[in-house]
């Protein structure tokens, strides 16, 4: 039988020869629906100047999905050439043997001009470059309530309990939130762990320090937040927080550069500035930050390494990654970019840069899955009163000793 167009390949009628897949390059990715709309059109632009034949394609994926999906294609043979997103996986498609060191197949140009924090470099080898760096949290603040944003833990609760007190309150709760914020996952507490002094590892980068004075303040500090100073929501997952902040009806909210674009879609006049420093410590508040970038499946053949190079030189170029930073804020790895004046006069992307800045990388280790969950149980314990921070980071450590032990048997 003869295989004619893609469309009887999708229905089984024939897999695709050895020939049909080194004249493709697939990209599985994470992308959000803006970022995949800027990636297209570069896709789109490249395949008009690439030779005939060739096909480019890429496929979103969910994070937790792309993670597994990727990891069980690769060993099994198949997967997509590229695979993108976040830095963290990195460990774990490292530990499978499902990705291939680029040190010596990207073009040395290339490598040039990434800044050093788009290059992750695991275990001596260089298995991530990324366009993009941060994916990280920040204060993003409403102007109509917010005109100079709190350098302090203290100031951060007397600025909110101010617009509180001037909108007042309906059914003992404020008409305005002064701040909110998705508190209940461990991913989006690691700011005020830092802040307060703790880490999730010790120095060697493997062991969990959990159990911590830092961690035992910074759970009282949150949870103080809501039950003592109510200055945010008795509940506030993702998604009730950037409702309340979309709708007007929270000052401040701790989140992610992957929201700000949505948030100046909605026509809020937002700023964006650097978590505050927490009086107690003297310490920033320091969220995890990680590169965004491509990894090169280990499965790609040698005769193919010219051209899915080829690709992936044009998508780390400063042209393309021009385009993510003036559609979406995002802070490139471009060193061409990173001076550039245009970037240095937008203030959101000087404060995203001043944030990565004081940021802590997020770690790569295979690790670091034991690490939130262990962390998530007890810490959502401790904001539903059932154990005191003191306990949960006991029973933290606990867990996270016992899950990694279990990764390794």
């Amino acid at each position: 039988m003869l295989c004619i167009g893609i469309g009887l390949r999708s229905l089984g009628g024939c897999a695709p020869s050895v020939e049909d897949e080194l004249q493709k390059v697939v990209i599985w990715h994470q992308m959000r629906p803006d970022e995949r709309g800027v990636l297209r059109v570069q896709l789109e632009r490249l395949r008009r100047n690439l030779p005939s034949g060739i096909e480019l394609v890429e496929l979103y994926k969910e994070t937790e999905e792309l993670r597994s999906g990727f990891v069980i294609a690769s060993i099994a043979g198949q997967g997509p050439d590229l695979v993108y997103g976040p830095s963290d996986p990195v460990g774990i498609y490292e530990a499978t043997r499902t990705i291939r060191p680029m040190e010596a197949l990207i073009p040395d140009s290339v490598i040039a001009d990434i800044d050093s924090s788009g290059l992750l470099v695991y275990k001596s080898h260089l298995y991530q470059i990324a366009d993009k760096v941060g994916n990280h949290l920040a204060l993003v603040y409403n102007k109509e309530y917010v005109r100079t944003p709190p350098e302090t833990d203290a100031d951060l609760v007397r600025i909110s309990r101010n617009i509180q007190e001037a909108h007042g309150y309906t059914a003992n709760r404020p008409n305005v939130y002064g701040l909110t914020w998705n508190y209940t996952e461990p991913f989006f507490f690691i700011p005020f762990l830092t802040g307060n002094g703790g880490w999730v590892f010790e120095a060697d980068g493997v062991t969990p320090d959990l159990d911590s004075d830092g961690m035992v303040s910074a759970l009282q500090q949150v949870k103080d937040f809501r039950d003592v100073h109510k200055i945010i929501p008795n509940e506030a997952d993702y998604e009730i927080s950037d409702a309340l902040f979309k709708d007007g009806k929270a000052a401040m909210i701790i989140n992610g550069d992957w929201s700000w674009a949505g948030y100046v879609a909605k026509g809020i006049d937002i700023g964006v500035a650097p978590l505050p420093r927490i009086m107690r410590s003297g310490l920033w508040c320091s969220p995890m930050t990680s590169p965004k970038g491509y990894s090169l499946n280990a499965n790609v053949p040698d005769s193919k390494i010219p051209l899915v190079m080829r690709v992936l030189s044009y998508l780390l170029a400063p042209e393309q990654q021009r385009e993510y930073v003036s559609a979406l804020n995002t802070a490139p790895t471009s060193r061409t970019l990173i001076g550039d004046s245009t970037i240095q006069r937008n203030e959101i992307l000087r404060n995203s840069l001043l944030q990565i800045d004081r940021g802590r990388p997020m770690p790569v280790v295979p690790e670091i899955r034991a690490i939130w969950d262990a962390m998530r149980p007890s810490y959502q314990a401790v904001m539903g009163g059932a154990v005191t921070p003191a306990e949960a980071a006991h029973d933290m450590q606990r867990l996270a000793e016992r899950k990694i032990r279990d990764m390794k048997d």
